[in-house]
């Protein structure tokens, strides 16, 4: 079995590496790679400056209140781009604004999860998200791209 490339686009120690935990524990093997602020999230996917090593992610998760770049700015973006558009992208945030949920949808995301207040419905919607992303969703490869 293949290890799923995943990339993790969160500004907040705290939620970042409890998500890492999270999907790590899931059945499917896969390597999580986290950056902190939209910019670095748009130069790993490009494989420019410190990601020149990157491995272009099977899926992404994407936080919307982000430094530097906020998470519209690097959705609009990447499914502008046609060589990354195929990369599914969930959005978790802590916004359940109706509007940028919408803006969201629009601007391609593949789905969206407001992140819970509390630590076991966040460890929940962590958990679905790994169980459907990796175990049920079938993910364009970057061989395939």
């Amino acid at each position: 079995m293949r290890t799923t490339e995943i990339l993790l686009v969160d500004d907040n120690p705290a939620d970042s590496q409890l998500a890492t935990e999270v999907l790590a524990r899931h059945k499917c093997p896969s390597r999580i790679h986290t950056v902190t602020d939209g910019t670095k999230a748009i130069a790993f996917l490009r494989r420019e400056g410190e990601y020149v090593d990157a491995v272009l992610p099977d899926f992404v998760i994407l936080d919307l209140n982000l430094p530097c770049k906020d998470g519209r700015a690097v959705l609009a973006e990447v499914k502008a781009d046609p060589t990354q558009r195929k990369i599914p992208i969930v959005i978790f945030s802590t916004s359940k604004a109706p509007q940028d949920i919408t803006r969201s949808y629009e601007l391609g995301a593949n789905g969206y999860v407001s992140k819970p207040g509390n630590l076991q419905e966040f460890i929940s919607a962590v958990t679905l998200i790994g169980e459907f992303w990796l175990g049920l969703a079938c993910l364009p490869r970057e061989e395939n791209r």
